[in-house]
Parts: structure tokens; sequence; C-alpha cells
């Protein structure tokens, strides 16, 4: 079954659910289902109808469900549950993806947990848990496939062929030294199989060290390395070279997926891992936060119109323009914002080249803000019969979308120096700049002007 399909998936649920054929709904997800399919199910389906689900899969794909479900969701799961149960749901998964959930589990459930894993595998676990899960290292698996550059490849083969199991995603086998286990080359399969059974692999390995991802690197910049080398899979090396353990493509997806999430959630004061189908109140205080922040930024907004109080009451036309002004620099300003934050995203923007944007835009707010000055201009000269307020509006518009533009470069810039978010916080920021600026230089030449 597709995840097209998955609609189709969720109206049979549906209808078997308010009719308990729950032997129904068992096969369903156990036979006919893969894994992420299930997880997919599971998030687009409500709390009461969600719990059923759960409840009905087999122990053995418990494991791999979890590891496709966002992360408030498999928060909710594994919080009914103790440590044992969680080991036992989660022994097959990689350790990167063990690592994962761990890091959503409060810390004495964790610690209970590493207790009750064999040596090998807690020292395994361990090793990710020590980075930071938005780095490399945090991001990496360590199951590896190695070999010695001093073997022919005809030892090489019987090695893969006598390995148990090779690790999915193996494209590459890495070439380590013996005392230290540092990377010193990296040796493709497709190379090793055409190659001489008796040429020794340092005759045939890569040893460019591009490929090598420091462990500390962000994750952001792993993705693109992956993006820009079209990588499949790449060793993560510590500061003294030693192989620590590799990162597979399908890690890298999601990482792609997740700042995707991240910067459309962000934008709204939304946590990218949000829950579809959360419970009320737990929404309902997300949200709220936001909503009182933007409350403060709109009463400081309140307070500059209200400072020209005597002069709306002399001019009512300036009431009804205002939003324009106000509106206007905000779409200007996001444009701009929403431009640069993807460039830091990619890697394009830097302290080089931004001087070069922010002239750009402040010229393209120059020529819009004319051009858009000019056409409400008449558009208020015609409706109120008035110059004045045409002259204005035109100049005040001129003057919000140049300061939306210069907040919508520097914002970015700005915030990411103070170890602040531009996604989540310079959309709030933007909006009060470009309302307190239009609003003040409106009322403020309307005051000047009509005295």
């Amino acid at each position: 079954m597709s995840t097209d399909e998955a609609p189709i998936a969720l109206d049979t649920l549906s209808e078997a659910l308010q009719s308990d054929d729950l032997k129904q709904i068992r096969y369903m997800l156990n036979k006919g289902m893969r894994p992420v399919e299930v997880a997919h199910l599971l998030e687009k389906t409500p709390p009461r109808e969600r719990r059923i689900v759960w409840n009905l899969l087999n122990p053995e794909i418990e494991g791999e469900v979890l590891q496709y479900l966002g992360e408030d969701l498999k928060v909710e799961i594994v919080s009914d549950l103790d440590a044992t149960e969680i080991l036992a749901m989660t022994e097959s998964l990689d350790v990167d993806d063990l690592a994962d959930i761990l890091q959503q589990l409060p810390n004495t459930v964790m610690q209970e947990m590493l207790q009750n894993m064999d040596l090998q595998n807690r020292e395994r676990v361990e090793a990710v848990l020590s980075y930071p899960d938005d780095t490399a290292g945090g991001l990496m698996n360590t199951d590896t496939v190695t070999i010695r550059p001093d073997i022919t490849v005809e030892t090489a083969l019987r090695y893969l062929r006598r390995h148990s199991e090779i690790p999915d995603s193996t494209d590459s086998i890495f070439v380590v030294s013996r005392k230290r286990n540092a990377l010193i080359g990296v040796l493709p399969i497709t190379r090793l199989l055409i190659s001489d059974p008796q040429m020794l692999v340092r005759e045939i390995m890569k040893t460019e060290n591009d490929h090598a991802i420091p462990a500390d690197l962000p994750e952001r910049e792993v993705a693109r390395i992956f993006e820009q080398r079209d990588l499949i899979s790449a060793p993560v090396i510590n500061e003294e070279r030693q192989l620590l353990g590799r990162i597979t493509i399908d890690d890298v997806v999601d990482v792609i997926r997740e700042e995707a999430d991240h910067s459309l959630m962000s934008m709204a004061g939304l946590d990218e891992d949000e829950d579809t189908f959360a419970p009320v109140l737990k929404t309902s205080r997300r949200r709220a936060v936001w909503l009182g922040i933007n409350l403060i930024t709109a009463f400081l907004a309140s307070a500059v119109i209200g400072l020209f109080e005597a002069t709306i009451d002399q001019v009512v036309a300036l009431a009804v323009l205002m939003p324009i002004v106000a509106s206007m620099g905000g779409i200007a300003g996001s444009q701009t914002l929403t431009l640069v934050i993807r460039g830091q995203a990619l890697g394009h923007i830097e302290r080089h080249n931004i001087g070069w944007l922010f002239n750009r835009e402040l010229i393209v707010s120059l020529i819009n803000g004319s051009l858009w000055a000019i056409v409400v201009a008449v558009i208020a000269v015609l409706w109120f019969q008035d110059m004045t307020i045409g002259i204005v509006i035109a100049m005040a518009i001129v003057i919000n979308l140049v300061a939306g533009a210069m907040a919508g470069s520097l914002l970015p810039m700005t915030l990411k120096q103070a170890g602040i978010d531009p996604a989540l916080a310079g959309g709030v920021l933007l909006t009060t700049i470009t309302d307190v600026v239009g609003f003040f230089a409106f009322l403020g030449l309307a005051t000047f002007f009509y005295g």
C-alpha cells in the first residue's frame, strides 16, 4: 500500500471502528500496511481512534512505527510505558533512531533503559547521545563496515560474504588504520567488485578527505554536503580522524523535511513537530504564548496611533487609509524577510554579500514604493477629493516600504547573531516595525500638513 492509498485506508478504518470490527483493523495494520504507512495513518487519526489503532499493532512492528512518528505523538505513546516495555519495543531499531527516542524521554526513564541494555549497545547509544541531536554526531549510526588498507580485494570480498548483516544504504566500506581506527580512505562497493582480486585495498580506495564529516558539524550543513556531492552515505569522524559512525541519505531526508517544516511552522509561532490532532488544552497553551507576544506588539502600534488622536479626529479619512500603509509595508518586508531566511538556510548569505543584498532590496523598495504610492495617492484623492491626503499617503507608503525592506534584510542576520531563530521571531518583529513606522509616518505627516 502506498501513501496515496492512505485516505482509502483511513475511510475503511473509520468504518471498521464504527462497526467495532477489530479483526479487520488488526489485519489492515499488521498485514496490509508498511510501518511508515501505519505511522502516517496514526498521525492523521483523531486521539480516540489513535489509541485503539496503536493497541492493535503487533509488538514486533511497534518500534518501526514509532520511529516514523512526529515528536509530539511519539512522546505521547511512550509516556504510558515503562523502560522495559520501551526497550523491548525498540530493540530492532538502528542506533540513531533509538537515540532520537531516548532523547525525548524523561531522564530517569532514559537512564533506566541504558542500564538495561547490553554493554555493546549501550556504548553505541551513548556515543550518539554524547553529541547534540542537531549535529552530525547526533545524526550518525554507529553500524559501519570497516577494513584495513593492507588486505587484498579478494580478502575484502570474502569478509563481506561472511558478514552476517550489512547495514542498509551501505554503498561504501570505510578503510581504517589498525591502531587508532582512524579513517584513511573510502572504498565504494562498485569499485571493489570490478577491481583485480589481487590488488590491495590501499591501491583502489579513495583518499579524498572531503567525504568525511566532523561529528560537531550542524545537521543543516550535513544536508548541504549530501546535496552538493550527491552522497548516499558518509563517514563521521572526530578531531583525531577516528571513525565514529556514518550518516545515510535517509537521515538527511529527515533533516531536510524537518527544516522545511520548521520554516513553515515557525512563521506562525508553532512547533514543527506539533501534532495535528493534539488535545485542545495542549494546543491552546502553545498558541497562547505567541498570541500574547503579538498582543504586546499590537498595543505598541496602538500607542503610536493614540499619539495622533487629535489629527485622526480632524481628518476622518486617515482612519480609513491607515491599514493600507501598514499592510503595504508588511507585505514588502515579508517578501525580503522570506528571501533572506531562505538564503540563510541554503548558505547563500554571509557577511561579505549581505551589503549587496541590502542595497538591492532598498532600490527595489524605492521603485515599488514610488509606483504603488502614485496608484494609492490617485485613488485617495479621487475618493476623498483631497490632494493633501494623496501626498501624505504616498510619502508614507514609500517610507514604510523602505523600512520594511531594511528590516527584512537586517533582522535575520541580527537575530541569528543573537542566537535567536529568525524564522520564529522574524515575522513578529517585522510586523511590529512596519506597523509602528507606517502609522507614525502616515499620521506624523498628516499632523504636519494639516497642522
